[in-house]
């Protein structure tokens, strides 16, 4: 049901993005808003304060020639909705769902609560299969598997922006539901320089066909970076539960949520907590992070892989921290590598993916994968701590074992974690056997002697031919 309170009289102050009203009429908390001034032009809001005597209103666009005697307000009867149906896919939304690319509204087949629950755990099913992204350092030792959360924790001035798009363009499914296979890509509070890259970098590559795109801007109200990422979960959920899809919502930047939560949060006169941010943060992070899975008997998944900088590197921030407890692992990059020009930096060791077992080795995606992945992690922990006891005893000091191991640790970084294109599976899977080859086998403790037949053996017989060839 609809109410009206015409001007004047309805309004008693305007405060930023807040409208205070007299409560005249019912209405919920949540409920959505259509706030008019004298020019006409009705801006969206929505309900987040109620009590006996007013009613408080947060706009999601700007007051900007809003006065309290001239405006009107239109109640909808209803929570913040999103149009949903076929079509969704090659469009470019703004943060609250509206066509940013000049295209017609979305044909609506079923209108949705973007603020809707996470999956039940009773209907929620166990994570399971293998996404490839084309990077070499997830796909091998970090890899993602359909219905996980994996953040990316990043820094600022570290190319998680280009990582993201790289990841946008290039993700896949292998095997037979490839062809099912969808992108959701969210920026939350990016530059129009990066709204249009991410766009351009998307059209050209022919990827926007399977991708759906919500670009919130950071000139844009902060009130409105809370709704973009339900925006995208909406439209994510109505492709993976509704039509069938595989999902892979990409959110970027999640810290640009959580400041502009704090920035709510303390216009509403809310006690802050740790840092500033709102002690319920955790439990509204949940509320997005949640939401990725497979619901069984469904034949869709969505799969979220949210980017977050650290304010001041600090992985103890809030921020990380609390995102840490809600999802399973962690893309860690580091700022020395990216200093040292490896692209993408992705700092292994402290980088984690809970879920990998459930989505690579037999049946997914190599038998020996599982086995590759342990021995590439364990000997590049050992280089790592060579590294340190290089950096006391000098090179010299070191064994002939250590000073392979210094080598393996240098090419590991230069040739596998660094990549300027993306990789497939095959090419990354081949490179990781082809380094494991610098060092003895009876270092390589983590593999069979048929492993070691297999896949490091030939390396070295070809790695031997060619010697000979060149002395020849």
């Amino acid at each position: 049901m609809r109410f009206d309170l015409g001007a004047g009289g309805a309004v008693t102050a305007i405060e930023g993005p807040l409208v205070f009203l007299r409560r005249v009429v019912r209405a919920g908390l949540g409920e959505a808003v259509a706030v008019e001034g004298a020019d006409g032009r009705a801006r969206l809001g929505r309900i987040v304060g109620l009590d006996e005597e007013r009613i408080v209103v947060e706009l999601l666009e700007s007051t900007a020639g809003l006065g309290i005697d001239d405006v009107t307000v239109r109640f909808r009867g209803e929570p913040m909705t999103m149009a949903l149906g076929p079509g969704l896919l090659g469009r470019v939304f703004d943060g609250v769902g509206r066509p940013r690319d000049g295209g017609p509204p979305v044909p609506e087949m079923v209108r949705r609560r973007v603020d809707t629950g996470t999956i039940n755990p009773a209907t929620r099913g166990l994570p399971k299969d293998f996404i490839e992204t084309g990077v070499s350092s997830i796909d091998i030792l970090n890899s993602l598997v359909r219905g996980q959360k994996l953040p990316i924790f990043s820094a600022g001035g570290l190319p998680h922006d280009r990582l993201a798009a790289g990841i946008a363009q290039t993700a896949r499914l292998r095997g037979e539901d490839e062809a099912g296979f969808a992108v959701v890509f969210a920026g939350i509070g990016v530059s129009h320089d990066s709204a249009e890259s991410f766009r351009a970098a998307m059209e050209q590559s022919g990827a926007l066909e399977h991708t759906a795109m919500f670009l919130n801007l950071a000139s844009e109200p902060s009130a409105q970076r809370l709704l973009t990422p339900r925006y995208a979960l909406t439209a994510a959920e109505y492709l993976a539960f509704d039509e069938g899809r595989h999902v892979l919502v990409i959110l970027t930047d999640m810290t640009n949520y959580c400041e502009a939560l704090r920035e709510v949060s303390a216009s509403h006169g809310e006690i802050p907590s740790r840092k500033g941010y709102p002690g319920y943060m955790y439990s509204d992070l949940a509320t997005i992070f949640e939401r990725a899975g497979w619901i069984k008997g469904r034949a869709g998944t969505l799969t979220q892989l949210p980017i977050l900088t650290m304010p001041a590197d600090d992985i103890s921030h809030p921020i990380p921290d609390l995102t840490g407890y809600i999802t399973e692992g962690q893309v860690v990059l580091d700022r020395a590598l990216e200093h040292r020009g490896i692209y993408p930096p992705v700092n292994v060791l402290p980088s984690l993916s809970r879920l990998m077992d459930q989505g690579i080795g037999e049946g997914f995606t190599h038998p020996d994968h599982p086995a590759l992945a342990q021995q590439l992690f364990a000997a590049y922990a050992r280089a790592a701590r060579v590294r340190v006891l290089s950096s006391v005893v000098g090179r010299d000091g070191l064994t002939e074992t250590d000073r392979l191991y210094l080598d393996f640790g240098d090419r590991f970084e230069a040739d596998f974690v660094s990549q300027e294109a993306m990789r497939g599976f095959e090419e990354s899977f081949a490179l990781g056997w082809e380094i494991l080859a610098m060092l003895p086998p009876g270092e390589l403790a983590r593999l069979s002697d048929a492993q070691i037949a297999e896949h490091i053996a030939p390396v070295l017989a070809r790695a031997e031919t060619a010697t000979e060839a060149g002395d020849g």
